[in-house]
């Protein structure tokens, strides 16, 4: 039961940061939902970061609790998936191809790239591994 709670408590609060953070570029999305795709660029480099400074051969001592906390419910919560899909189909429906293609585009190469970054951040700056691993 305990890890439901850390899960439900992390995404409460990244839920809340999205709604913060969404709200704040309303202003700025025009046709493209910006904010959406900053979400899941945030996102994705905060798990790619915190997955390599928290895995096993890390010298971070991160229980699974926290791991499930900061990776399933705080980025569960804040990353928008379902908001990019439901964003995507009405642009689609809309027949505005191009802002279409480039929010897909854009966001799933950025945020890939923002996990590879995080993760880079994560070994070069974080917290080194044990000697022998």
């Amino acid at each position: 039961m305990g890890n439901y709670f850390w899960v439900a408590l992390g995404g409460a609060l990244g839920s809340m940061a999205r709604y913060a953070l969404g709200s704040a570029t309303v202003a700025i999305s025009m046709t493209v939902p910006w904010g959406t795709i900053i979400i899941n660029i945030l996102g994705s480099f905060v798990i790619g970061w915190f997955a390599t400074l928290s895995s096993h051969d890390s010298r971070l001592a991160i229980s699974q609790e926290a791991r499930l906390f900061v990776m399933v419910g705080i980025c569960g919560g804040f990353t928008t998936f379902s908001s990019f899909s439901l964003q995507n189909f009405a642009l689609i429906r809309s027949e505005q191809w191009l802002p279409a293609i480039a929010n897909i585009v854009v966001s799933v190469i950025a945020c890939l790239a923002a996990v590879a970054l995080g993760h880079w951040v994560a070994e070069r700056f974080g917290i080194p591994t044990l000697p022998g691993r």
